[in-house]
């Protein structure tokens, strides 16, 4: 079968941002996603910005197509002022992480959607599992032909990705051990997990008609690898990252993959080959960030050597500067620092179910971050709860 690959401008920009749905009285998600909808359907006719997902406890932002990291942040902050007067009235307040702490997997309820409905049955309980919360980002790719060889590249960039957006430690009230569970629980599902590397567009399409043939998928979008080509919207999608709970990680992360792509097609303009990695060592490197996040040591090159992720980030950085001056995100890719010395999203959680014995606090910095729109240092909500302004109730889970 042939698959087109829509016509994009280079290096265009678009932004999927999951949020959860959380009871203000008990920091539990609630199950209201459909009347917000409507509701902002109502109130704002034509809107593009709110979706609907999967769960009926998750609500999606998704911004227009831009060119800058900070007017697509923008559009994400239009979504989130058009839903708070929404979400207010029905004491539900809006933040996100990879997973909620401690929501029971098992109450969750699946939109009225037969693709979801369809899922669920097909993967019984693993798909009733998918209690997980996600950001993703799309690049415009001008050329079909840049496709394959850009998604090659950032494969060898996703366990650094993955461990900086890091932000599901606890899952139904657990302390999983891992940074990243959500990565664990979402590639129980048949066509998650890392992406297949192929060197020629018509293997992607006999993959594809493969896959199709025997039942396992209906149509391309039901290939859910960490990144994958979107030949709808002409895009390379980044999809391994935890969602955030704030926008400022959100452009940062944004950011970063918005100049990983830049600079990838730049070098093959220049003619140059691209480094690529080998499918094993690109199934390590996404436990080692899931299991240990920002201490990972990953595999760096296709010849198995291996660093800490620190020294990666830096190197990383430093090269794609260049870029973010260009494409005007430099401010943006420079808060992912910021970010590392306030510590990435589950090391700010553990901190604070850790200082306060509850993960009922971990969802209330969370919400807080929302709010300030920046990660915030955990001692803020620690000093909150060893003052009082927070006593933990008793049947919190720890």
């Amino acid at each position: 079968m042939a698959i087109s690959f829509a016509q994009s401008e280079r290096s265009t920009l678009g932004v999927e941002w999951e949020l959860q749905l959380i009871d203000i009285d008990s920091e539990d998600l609630r199950q209201c996603a459909q009347a917000i909808i409507t509701q902002v359907c109502a109130q704002y006719p034509g809107n593009t910005l709110v979706h609907g997902e999967m769960l009926r406890n998750t609500v999606e932002l998704v911004s227009r197509k831009q060119t800058r990291v900070r007017d697509a942040i923008a559009d994400l902050n239009e979504g989130l002022e058009m839903l708070e007067p929404i979400t207010s009235a029905l004491r539900v307040d809006l933040t996100s992480a990879g997973s909620h702490p401690f929501a029971n997997p098992a109450h969750q309820r699946v939109s009225d959607s037969k693709r979801y409905a369809e899922l669920v049955n097909r993967t019984q309980f693993w798909g009733r599992q998918m209690l997980i919360f996600g950001t993703h980002v799309h690049v415009g790719i001008e050329e079909r032909a840049k496709v394959l060889p850009l998604l090659a590249f950032l494969s060898t960039q996703l366990g650094r990705i993955q461990a900086l957006t890091a932000s599901s430690p606890y899952w139904a009230g657990t302390d999983t051990g891992y940074c990243d569970n959500r990565a664990m629980v979402f590639q129980q599902l048949p066509t998650a997990g890392v992406p297949q590397l192929f060197t020629r567009w018509e293997e992607l399409e006999h993959y594809t008609r493969d896959m199709m043939h025997t039942g396992i998928i209906s149509n391309f979008d039901e290939i859910r690898w960490d990144i994958r080509p979107s030949p709808r919207l002409g895009t390379l999608e980044v999809r391994v990252c935890d969602s955030s709970s704030n926008a400022a990680e959100i452009g940062a992360i944004a950011a970063l993959i918005h100049c990983l792509v830049e600079y990838g097609s730049r070098a093959l303009d220049r003619g140059e080959e691209l480094p690529t990695t080998s499918p094993w060592f690109l199934a390590e490197n996404k436990w080692r960030a899931a299991r240990y996040g920002m201490d990972a040591i990953l595999i760096e090159d296709i010849h198995g050597n291996e660093r800490h992720i620190d020294e990666l980030l830096d190197e990383m950085i430093e090269k794609l500067r260049p870029v973010a001056q260009d494409l005007d995100c430099a401010e943006e890719l420079d808060f992912i620092s910021t970010m590392r010395s306030i510590g990435v999203g589950y090391q700010r959680q553990k901190a604070v179910a850790d200082a306060c014995g509850s993960l009922e606090a971990v969802v209330s910095h969370l919400r807080a971050e929302t709010r300030a729109g920046h990660p915030l240092g955990p001692q803020v909500t620690i000093n909150a709860f060893t003052e009082g302004a927070h006593t933990p109730r008793s049947g919190n889970h720890n």
